[in-house]
């Protein structure tokens, strides 16, 4: 059996930075997340969190290197592995930036293994190659190829939301539009994060079967990987529903689907503009 691996933290706003550790940490076994609760991380900050606790649960949730996510309901210390009922681990990973010798004490009091990540492991966005076992459960047999495109600048839970629904009908390819291509569409300043950053965050997500950069320009910069690919679906939200998608699945004899831009039960509405400020 593999080793039962915990990371512990609020994980609110959560970035490439979070992933890369993640990604690392689930290297050495299967990852269970103990999630801090709004209350707790209030009380340590003295702040609210910028996402709620349930959107960070559900965005960790669909995070692949994640096996399970604990939300914990008792007292949450900085310096301490919180107890979470029917879960003891055998390491509690940690970053070096966090890393301390009360933590460390803390694990060897407990018997537990204490591992510190090092960042200069994490200063690269490899290709999240999907892994064996990472297939969506409810995609049916005989899946059918589904491609979305965009620039996903900000990955947040209205993002995840879309790839869940759209991984329902086949599986999902994910087209990033490169760099050169978004300051074309969207003007100076765009995108935020480069474009092999923008691949690893979209291709993070377990409902994601592969995530490519694009390689051609204008709205439908998607089109060599497009023709390369072959997929049965395209598929937009009905913010995405313009620049030509439409006529070119006509083109192309590709199902067009438009599904409307609902978030999780529960969750508030996500835009990337707003969060970015820009």
């Amino acid at each position: 059996m593999p080793p039962h691996i915990a990371v512990s933290g609020a994980f609110d706003d959560l970035r490439s930075h979070h992933l890369r550790f993640l990604q690392e940490a689930a290297q050495l076994g299967d990852l269970t997340v103990l999630l801090w609760p709004d209350r707790a991380l209030q009380h340590i900050t003295g702040q609210p969190p910028k996402f709620p606790e349930a959107e960070r649960h559900y965005f960790l949730k669909a995070v692949r290197y994640v096996s399970a996510v604990r939300l914990v309901s008792g007292p949450v210390k900085p310096d301490a592995l919180p107890e979470v009922p029917g879960f003891r681990p055998d390491v509690w990973v940690v970053g070096d930036c966090r890393a301390n010798p009360a933590k460390q004490a803390h694990a060897a009091a407990r018997g537990i293994e204490y591992r510190v990540l090092r960042r200069e492991r994490m200063s690269d966005f490899p290709d999240p190659t999907p892994q064996e076992g990472d297939a969506v459960e409810h995609v049916p047999a005989g899946n059918k190829k589904v491609v979305v495109t965009g620039c996903y600048d900000w990955v947040h839970s209205g993002h995840v939301r879309f790839f869940e629904e759209v991984s329902a009908h086949g599986d999902l390819y994910v087209i990033i539009g490169h760099d050169a291509n978004i300051r074309l569409l969207k003007g100076a300043g765009h995108p935020l994060l480069p474009q092999a950053e923008r691949r690893y965050l979209v291709g993070s997500i377990r409902f994601v079967k592969q995530a490519l950069i694009s390689s051609g320009e204008g709205w439908l910069d998607a089109d060599p990987e497009i023709q390369r690919l072959k997929p049965d679906i395209y598929a937009v939200n009905e913010d995405g529903d313009r620049g030509g998608k439409r006529e070119y699945c006509a083109r192309h004899g590709l199902e067009y689907l438009v599904l409307q831009r609902t978030p999780a039960p529960g969750l508030p509405r996500r835009s990337s503009t707003d969060l970015r400020g820009f």
